[in-house]
């Protein structure tokens, strides 16, 4: 199959299956006599996998460990659990993070209830105030 119906199978953009072999997360298909790319089942599977993965909010590095796993089937699994539980950290520093900028999105709202002229906003003044603690070493794979 062309890449375009590879894109369409995997429900993703032709831009993202080339950047996916770019980033090597997804191997480079055969060609054909006319030098177009030729894909197959397996690069349907392993988009498909690599695309439920991001879905996850998966980092490239980690989806890369996943699937140099995936490729030795005999192996134990100790290193999948290992991932995902380490993701999992990830997933509850970033939820405490967003609790705290929601946080401070409702006290700004509530620092203008009416309406008002711009310039007695109390939103824009507690925006040109508001002091964010310094930000410790993250956690999470998002940097």
């Amino acid at each position: 199959m062309k890449i375009g119906e590879l894109a369409s199978m995997a429900q993703c953009t032709v831009e993202t299956v080339r950047y996916y072999e770019k980033e090597g997360l997804l191997p480079v298909p055969a060609r054909t006599t006319a030098n177009y790319r030729s894909y197959g089942k397996p690069h349907v599977e392993r988009l498909c996998f690599i695309r439920n993965c991001r879905a996850l909010d998966m980092t490239h590095e980690e989806i890369r460990t996943l699937l140099d796993l995936l490729d030795l089937p005999s192996e134990d699994c100790s290193g999948v659990n290992q991932l995902l539980d380490a993701h999992i950290g990830h997933v509850d520093v970033r939820i405490a993070e967003l609790s705290q900028l929601k946080e401070k999105l409702v006290e700004l709202r509530l620092a203008c209830r009416t309406e008002k002229s711009v310039d007695q906003c109390g939103i824009l003044r507690g925006l040109a105030v508001v002091e964010t603690a310094p930000r410790d070493h993250r956690e999470t794979h998002l940097g």
